[in-house]
């Protein structure tokens, strides 16, 4: 009998997933670095599930989809077709019809400077610059100025090169802060107002979410356990504090749930679960995982919920206690509470689903889980100084193994 994973099942399941989504456009070792573990790792994984398809995926397997899927998939796109042929191109960057986009007084304005350079031949400067009311000495300091401005505007169309390259890498979520960070990563000494400046033309935006209702259901009658957090969401050392909450993802007609749990030192997504229900048995999954993903080690780690009823019930009070977890939850309709979760939540839902519905639970897991394994991997946190959550846990361990060699 081979040694059991200490990878969970929807872990591994989901990792495949995400190496056959690539069409082999990826390598094991690419995937397997943004998931956390070796490509031969990956590897065996995938070699795994091929032996229990019996060897061969079939077209439905391989795109991910089965028959109720790809028709649930069909009539979604089928009812936005419908609604884009009412609206003319409305959402696809067409103007409505009778829409003020062109208004009298928008004609650009011919730069006076470069009328006088054009026109200087046939009239002479003088003539033109009294017509115009300027002074000459001012176009020729604009004249000499010429090479400065042409070094400049080149300067510019490369570092907006570099900007899209950026934005486009990390799916256009980036905003300035995170894009001059990520330049600045690179080595690319630049100023943060220029990279604002650059980003507002072009019109370069990050995503924004609207904040939404929360959903946490209490159950009044269990006892909750005391605020060991009191909206401090912050940590000197990993395993001190952990927090998780569950949110939900409309697919199609139907909901698919996730929970998280996240390290609070480091923001790293320790563990997850995906179901088509909001039962206990969906925290007790991410939470093992999140268990499994520090060693199984994890006594006196301070974990801080709401009090859904998920979070309040015995089974899971029962697998904390069993690991020597603290529990610690907030007030009942108050998300400062939980602050962290709420806006990694906020973050996940604008990158992923911005204008947007999935149409298949596997469409759904699949991104769903390529984000959080981008998240963990490479995506800057501002709490962090612009780290992402890996880059700051390894930073973390290699200053305590120094301290500990001094």
């Amino acid at each position: 009998m081979g040694r059991r994973s200490p990878y969970p099942e929807e872990f591994r399941s989901d990792a495949v997933a995400l190496y056959r989504a690539a069409g082999g456009k990826r390598t094991y070792a690419a995937v397997a670095a943004d998931v956390g573990v070796t490509g031969e790792t990956l590897r065996s994984w995938v070699r795994q599930a091929d032996e229990q398809a019996g060897g061969g995926h079939s077209r439905s397997d391989q795109t991910g989809e089965s028959r109720d899927e790809e028709l649930a998939r069909l009539r979604a796109e089928n009812g936005r077709l419908r609604k884009a042929e009412k609206g003319m191109g409305t959402r696809a960057g067409d103007p409505a019809a009778g829409g003020g986009l062109f208004r009298e007084g928008d004609e650009v304005k011919t730069r006076r400077w470069d009328f006088v350079s054009a026109h200087a031949g046939t009239f002479g400067v003088q003539r033109i610059c009294r017509v115009l009311q300027v002074a000459r000495s001012g176009y020729y300091r604009w004249i000499a100025g010429a090479k400065a401005r042409m070094e400049r505007q080149v300067a510019d169309d490369n570092l907006v090169a570099e900007i899209r390259e950026v934005h486009i890498t990390h799916y256009g979520t980036y905003g300035v802060r995170r894009v001059h960070a990520e330049l600045r990563g690179f080595g690319h000494a630049v100023n943060r107002k220029r990279v604002e400046r650059l980003m507002r033309l072009h019109r370069i935006e990050g995503r924004h979410l609207r904040r939404r209702k929360r959903t946490t259901v209490p159950d009044r009658l269990a006892p909750p356990a005391p605020d060991l957090v009191q909206r401090d969401f912050t940590a000197g050392q990993l395993n001190e504090k952990w927090c998780g909450d569950i949110t939900y993802v409309q697919v199609g007609g139907s909901w698919l749930y996730l929970a998280c749990v996240l390290d609070i030192c480091s923001r790293r997504v320790l563990g997850y679960s995906m179901a088509s229900h909001m039962r206990a048995e969906l925290v007790i999954d991410a939470l093992e995982m999140a268990i499994a993903t520090r060693g199984g080690s994890v006594d006196g780690v301070i974990f801080h919920a709401d009090r859904g009823a998920q979070y309040t019930s015995a089974a899971f009070a029962q697998v904390c206690d069993g690991y020597g977890i603290r529990r610690s939850m907030g007030r009942v309709g108050s998300s400062y509470d939980n602050a962290l979760a709420e806006s990694f939540w906020q973050g996940l839902k604008r990158e992923t689903m911005h204008q947007r519905l999935f149409s298949t639970m596997r469409q759904a897991r699949l991104e769903i889980f390529q984000w959080l394994t981008y998240y963990n991997a490479r995506r800057r946190r501002s709490a962090l100084n612009y780290l992402s959550p890996a880059e700051f846990e390894q930073q973390h361990l290699r200053a305590d193994r120094l301290t500990i060699a001094a």
